[in-house]
């Protein structure tokens, strides 16, 4: 009987252990809902700068893609998770990156969407920490929705937005190129 009970026990282990990814030291959930839609992570990696890492990424779809440029026109429900893995997160340093990934992302041409990007900006006002994660949801009709550790942000409206932001990690000038291919699932 003993035996008959840790063979469910550790059958049972392995659907946990299947239903996430770890990437960079946390696990990432294989797959999430948002507002009725079912995406399931299409490839995650870690953003590191001067070889430390920052944040795990993932790229969650309805159906998989390794086509950066078709992810970021889709008018398809999607979303970034990132997952903060460093101490060395601020703020400020978020707000940062934010800057430099939309100058990228829109070769520059940020001010048609100036208005809404400042909006996304200050989601990231109060104080980041290590394990805090953000979720960035795209859903048609609605919009890009921002969560922190599951609490809504808020929401920015169109098209231009969304395709601006999740180009900041998967345009041809993307925050980290590993991290890019990694989304990609390649």
């Amino acid at each position: 009987m003993k035996t008959f009970i840790v063979a469910i026990v550790a059958f049972m282990s392995i659907g946990v252990v299947s239903a996430q990814t770890e990437v960079g030291g946390v696990n990432l959930p294989n797959s999430e809902s948002f507002q009725g839609e079912t995406l399931n992570l299409n490839g995650a990696g870690v953003r590191e700068k001067l070889w430390i890492d920052l944040y795990a990424g993932g790229l969650y779809l309805a159906k998989k893609s390794s086509n950066a440029s078709e992810i970021v026109s889709a008018n398809e429900a999607m979303s970034i998770k990132l997952h903060i893995v460093s101490k060395l997160i601020t703020s400020d340093k978020m707000v940062e990156a934010v800057n430099e990934g939309f100058e990228n992302s829109t070769n520059g041409n940020t001010k048609p969407l100036a208005s809404k990007i400042d909006k996304f900006k200050g989601f990231f006002s109060a104080e980041i920490k290590k394990n805090d994660v953000f979720d960035i949801v795209y859903i048609p009709g609605t919009g890009v929705t921002a969560y922190k550790n599951d609490k809504e942000l808020g929401t920015i409206e169109g098209m231009d937005f969304k395709k601006a932001l999740f180009g900041i990690w998967l345009s041809n000038k993307p925050a980290d190129d590993d991290l890019k291919e990694a989304m990609l699932g390649k």
